[in-house]
């Protein structure tokens, strides 16, 4: 999907499109780090941008879809925290060197050429000290899961984004399984979680 489908698809939906609630794998491994500063590529509505500030963070937000930067720009207000949005495309906007303490990528999904400069960007952007934390739907979700893309050549591995990090310590990698409620009932999606720090 380009940014104006993705417009079309947030501006359509008279609330959010995705809870206002940060995703739980970002909560268990940041809720118990120092803050700093971090970058959420791909941030969508902003809702773990959002979070982050709440905790802290000194957080920059980037997403290629001027209609979710509103909302997140209005999650914020909501929250009185104060985020840096920008609109740019994350596989051609580079984040600074060297520059932030906690990268997060969460539930963005691109064919492998893509999400690997994606990856070698956050790579480049995390400080010594920092992680990256990358989060999305796993490959195994399409057998063992549900929801999420259906096309298994935008799905994540925990191998697939662990080798784009070379040069950074893995510090978790594995498929995490997510409950959800579909109709009433319980069923868990799969995510991959992979966490990276630089030494």
């Amino acid at each position: 999907m380009d940014s104006r489908a993705w417009d079309e698809r947030y501006a359509s939906a008279p609330e959010l499109v995705w809870t206002a609630e940060p995703n739980r794998f970002v909560v268990e491994e940041v809720a118990g780090l120092s803050p700093g500063r971090a970058i959420d590529l791909a941030a969508g509505e902003g809702r773990n941008a959002v979070w982050l500030a709440q905790q802290g963070w000194e957080v920059t937000a980037v997403d290629f879809s001027p209609v979710a930067i509103e909302r997140g720009r209005e999650l914020a207000r909501q929250r009185n925290v104060t985020v840096d949005w920008h609109v740019a495309d994350v596989t051609t906007y580079t984040p600074p060197a060297d520059g932030f303490d906690l990268v997060l990528i969460a539930y963005l999904h691109l064919p492998a050429a893509e999400i690997a400069v994606v990856l070698s960007h956050a790579r480049d952007a995390v400080r010594a000290g920092g992680i990256v934390l990358v989060v999305g739907h796993d490959l195994a979700n399409l057998s063992g899961g549900t929801g999420g893309p259906q096309d298994p050549d935008v799905l994540l591995t925990r191998e697939s984004v662990a080798k784009e990090l070379q040069g950074l310590r893995i510090r978790r990698a594995q498929t995490a399984h997510r409950p959800v409620t579909v109709q009433g009932r319980t069923v868990d999606a799969l995510d991959t979680v992979v966490v990276a720090e630089r030494s």
